[in-house]
């Protein structure tokens, strides 16, 4: 087998069949890199930066190219580092870091198919024989009723766990972000008062501050203190990003003022940046994304990283069903992941791209028994999902609205 062409597929289509997160988001794009090969087997991998800028993907894809045409799956770590050492001056972090993780992840579900194994068997195996998963709810949506159907419906799927953000989100008012200490510790400690009592004390629940890449309005350390103190009788499986990414500091004094575990790193790109976290004592629980952090070589670098601190991991998880999927597969394979994140309710870019290998039972995953990473990219998918130019997101600012560039995208079709 030799590997003929490397090719980017940019999609996108509806972000959620879920009705609370639909009201945040309503389009989703999504970049895949598929290896062509000079027999029956294509390998499909996915960049989470398709879901942020998917213009910018294909013509970084087409700079690794020629390292990859002519080459065999043979030695996959050695492919990586000829690509990320050729791009060391703009990819030690960031996005050209980000879209090599997707060609990376295509290079082991190439080899995955040719052997007839599981990308998880190809790292050393699964390590679990079942893993926890919750459901990414996005928005906590207000009023409280509406918040208690939203825990309702997810249970409905067969989960046991989710996590919604900081805050509200009204249809009539938009956001809301308390920004001061007492009101935000008041806020959420009402809040999870009561999503405890309807969820039930078993119930795995979590809370996203949202603010490691936030534009504005991020919550300083005396405020993320305030609230996690505030969040401490609540049992919280983690609270994630409660503070900004250019804060490793800030997030070490935090990880020491509560007993609420402490969860970020989704943002993080290569071991580079990982160590500089790591080595704080930043995060109780980091967590890595393998559709983003650098290929999956890079998220088992990271995985090692945390458990020879004493941390686990909890996966990262919200691209499209390739994005799903690797991050499925490098959690089984990693010895200390807690938990993984599954996007609920999910619309065509990942039900029609997971090829059966996703099974959630009792709110647990089981370790996938589909070659490669049980992923498919049809001419129909292709077809049913075209891309539109500007549907990836954003944080707004003056000038670049997200829900107006939904709104127009969605009057065009």
């Amino acid at each position: 087998m030799t590997i003929t062409d490397v090719r980017t597929t940019l999609l996108t289509g509806p972000c959620t069949n879920d009705p609370f997160l639909r009201e945040a988001r309503r389009l989703r794009s999504a970049a895949f890199i598929e290896i062509i090969t000079d027999g029956p087997h294509i390998g499909i991998g996915e960049t989470y930066a398709g879901y942020f800028c998917p213009e910018a993907v294909p013509a970084i894809v087409d700079f690794f190219k020629p390292i990859l045409v002519g080459q065999t799956v043979d030695d996959i770590p050695e492919l990586w580092r000829r690509m990320y050492q050729c791009g060391n001056f703009w990819c030690r972090v960031g996005l050209g870091t980000s879209v090599l993780n997707g060609v990376e992840a295509a290079l082991w579900d190439l080899k995955g198919k040719l052997l007839g194994l599981p990308v998880h068997a190809l790292l050393g195996g699964s390590q679990h024989a079942k893993l926890p998963a919750y459901a990414t709810g996005g928005p906590s949506n207000y009023p409280k009723e509406k918040l208690g159907k939203k825990i309702d419906h997810y249970f409905s799927l067969g989960f046991r766990g989710l996590k919604v953000a900081t805050g509200s989100r009204t249809v009539e008012k938009g956001w809301y972000t308390p920004m001061t200490p007492h009101e935000a510790a008041d806020f959420e400690a009402d809040k999870l008062s009561f999503m405890r009592a309807h969820a039930g004390q078993d119930a795995w629940i979590m809370l996203d501050g949202h603010m490691g890449n936030s534009p504005g309005q991020t919550w300083t350390v005396e405020i993320a203190i305030a609230v996690a103190k505030a969040l401490e009788p609540f049992n919280l499986f983690f609270f994630e990003e409660p503070l900004h990414y250019t804060d490793p500091w800030g997030y070490a004094e935090l990880c020491k003022a509560t007993t609420v575990p402490i969860a970020g790193g989704e943002c993080l790109t290569a071991m580079y940046e990982w160590r500089v976290f790591a080595q704080q004592d930043s995060f109780d629980i980091g967590q890595p994304d393998a559709s983003f952090t650098g290929g999956i070589g890079e998220f088992m670098a990271v995985a090692k990283l945390m458990a020879d601190r004493g941390r686990k991991i909890a996966t990262h998880a919200w691209g499209a069903g390739g994005s799903l999927m690797q991050n499925i597969h490098a959690g089984f394979a990693a010895s200390n992941t807690c938990i993984l994140e599954i996007a609920p309710d999910y619309a065509g870019l990942h039900s029609e791209v997971i090829d059966g290998g996703l099974v959630l039972k009792d709110g647990y995953v089981l370790p996938p028994d589909r070659p490669g990473f049980g992923v498919v990219l049809t001419d129909e998918i292709k077809r049913r999902y075209p891309f539109k130019p500007g549907s990836g997101e954003f944080n707004s600012v003056p000038g670049k609205n997200l829900r107006e560039c939904e709104d127009k995208l969605l009057a065009a079709r």
